[in-house]
């Protein structure tokens, strides 16, 4: 009994510590449910706020773009995807049957696209189709109540109206990429579709706009049950271009066909007025996602379809390049207007025979008939006269061996040769006889049509760069006078006129009743050749390139056109006829307006 009475009084001891154990339990189970039901009620209820809603971006309307003239270039168009959400589905087998007689393919063709997002959440929506006609809206629509797991989604596309005719300065878009969301992810987020080229990549965040939001409520199984709130999508800006749709439009037709350039600009302002590359591609493919082999077949086009060759593609200038030596030799005093060499159809320079284009010679010839005509033994001797590193530096500052600044990225800076280049990229030094070469737009030196546009800009306004852009509005303030002789700079722009308007000038076939366009031909060789021989004997890919530059009117410039053909032939026979037809239409709108 001692024993029972000793375990009893050992139990009944040990209570009071179990009754303060329970109670500061108690304290802090109270404690921190007043913690969360108070303290932190508002987060949690939020959290709890979070788990009930689903947030449904809603996409903003992207921008439209028109012409200087307020036409459009670029719309919106509405196109409708076909959703599946599989939280709503109770027999997926039937809703696929469904779905694959509505739209007239395969049920394994929509059980790829489900394998292809099955690592997407499971409440998350999967696109199954893409560009539904409206008789398939119509259908799927009225069958909501048997399908529920259907839903149709409403996004609006880029219509490129003109197609491949503006394709090389609007661009295209693309899904944004890794890079994309880390350089920007307050504007961008995974899916947004961004600018890829041209414009729609420079302008893009103008253009994308803002996107809104819709946040639904939904219960357990992720099934929309009501629309809790929502924030509109703000519309992107429209963007006014510097384009001419109708000078694009007759320059597209001339080259159809033919793989070459064409630009137009205002050599008052930089305002680029016309941008064509051919042979080109049609940007709607972008609207939708390319297989590999359509990309493939974009990519490796024999004509390089995708290149934008006014600003991407560098050639030798070929006698267009004389205009620059014209102002060498002027500005440095080598040469005098009136100083005259004899051309006899060719001539001997560093032990090396040298041919005029003209096989019996312009006989004897000062600076304006050698522009007038293209002389090439009088520009050989200028060459010699003034050295390769002189002809460089004028060169330089009629803006060529650098971009010209333009607003469409991608620009080659091209090459102009002298010396120090030949020793730090040739390793070898430069040899006088090639500076021959130089003399007359050919040998080591690259530019693109845009360059050349800009550089018979500087001729046409009198000594100033100008910076090409194509957003209407903008402002790009013309450079200094660059360091030319004034004097030789018109000397020069009154010589360009005689090309096209006096008796032998190599242009007259741009000449225009009423107009009074200065131009200069060029001819680039493809290969070598030691005689005289006819392109029209050549393999077409070994014929020689065409190069037509120019602006009008002569006393009062307002546009400049330069025209690039490849294999084209002469300049006077390939490049300029497309030159008179951009003036033709042009002056012809400029006098019915």
């Amino acid at each position: 009994m001692k024993r029972v009475r000793e375990q009893r009084e050992c139990l009944v001891s040990r209570v009071p510590r179990l009754q303060v154990l329970l109670a500061v339990s108690l304290i802090v189970i109270a404690t921190a449910y007043w913690r969360v039901q108070v303290v932190q009620g508002d987060r949690y209820h939020g959290l709890a706020e979070n788990n009930r809603l689903r947030r449904v971006p809603i996409k903003a309307t992207r921008g439209l773009i028109f012409d200087r003239n307020g036409r459009v270039l670029v719309d919106n168009v509405p196109s409708y995807n076909l959703l599946l959400d599989r939280t709503r589905s109770n027999d997926i087998d039937a809703a696929l049957a469904f779905a694959a007689e509505v739209l007239d393919q395969g049920v394994p063709a929509l059980e790829t696209a489900i394998e292809r997002q099955a690592d997407s959440s499971p409440y998350e929506p999967i696109l199954l189709a893409e560009n539904l006609t409206l008789a398939d809206v119509s259908r799927i629509s009225i069958a909501e109540l048997e399908f529920p797991e259907f839903q149709i989604d409403v996004e609006h596309l880029r219509l490129y109206r003109h197609g491949s005719l503006t394709a090389h300065i609007l661009g295209y878009l693309g899904e944004a990429t890794e890079a994309d969301l880390a350089r920007d992810p307050d504007n961008y987020s995974a899916g947004d579709l961004v600018g890829r080229k041209g414009v729609e990549r420079v302008f893009d965040l103008l253009l994308r706009g803002r996107d809104g939001e819709r946040e639904l409520v939904v219960d357990s199984r992720g099934r929309t049950r009501t629309e809790h709130g929502r924030r509109p999508a703000r519309s992107g800006n429209n963007l006014h271009l510097t384009l001419d749709l109708e000078l694009q439009q007759e320059a597209t037709r001339y080259l159809e066909g033919r793989a070459g350039a064409a630009v137009a600009l205002d050599p008052r302002n930089g305002e680029v007025l016309m941008l064509v590359s051919a042979p080109s591609y049609d940007p709607s493919l972008f609207t939708r996602r390319l297989n590999s082999e359509q990309w493939r077949e974009l990519v490796e086009s024999p004509n390089q379809v995708l290149q934008n060759r006014t600003i991407q593609n560098t050639h030798a200038p070929g006698s267009i390049f004389k205009v620059v030596l014209a102002n060498a030799g002027l500005t440095e005093g080598t040469i005098e207007p009136s100083d005259s060499v004899f051309c006899a159809g060719s001539t001997q320079i560093y032990n090396r025979r040298t041919r005029c284009w003209l096989r019996r010679g312009h006989g004897w010839v000062n600076l304006r008939r050698a522009i007038k005509e293209s002389c090439d033994i009088y520009f050989y001797h200028l060459g010699q006269k003034l050295g390769i590193n002189r002809i460089a530096h004028y060169a330089r500052l009629f803006g060529l061996g650098r971009p010209t600044g333009f607003d469409i990225p991608g620009e080659k800076a091209g090459l102009i040769p002298d010396t120090e280049w030949s020793l730090t990229h040739r390793r070898s030094p430069w040899y006088p006889g090639e500076t021959i070469s130089v003399a007359i737009g050919q040998g080591p030196i690259l530019v693109t049509p845009l360059q050349v546009a800009r550089m018979i800009a500087v001729l046409a306004n009198g000594g100033r760069l100008v910076t090409p852009h194509v957003r209407r509005g903008s402002r790009s303030p013309l450079s200094a006078p660059i360091a030319v002789d004034p004097q030789a700079i018109s000397f020069v722009r009154e010589a360009m006129w005689a090309v096209v308007n006096e008796k032998h000038g190599t242009g007259l076939s741009v000449r225009l009743q009423g107009i009074d366009i200065a131009g200069k031909t060029g001819t680039v060789q493809v290969v070598e050749q030691k005689s005289w021989t006819s392109n029209e004997d050549l393999p077409e890919q070994l014929r020689d390139h065409a190069w037509f530059a120019s602006f009008a009117p002569a006393s009062d410039p307002e546009l400049v056109v330069v025209a690039f053909v490849e294999h084209g032939g002469h300049g006077s026979a390939a490049a300029a006829p497309l030159v008179k037809l951009i003036y033709e239409t042009y002056f012809r709108a400029s006098d019915a307006s």
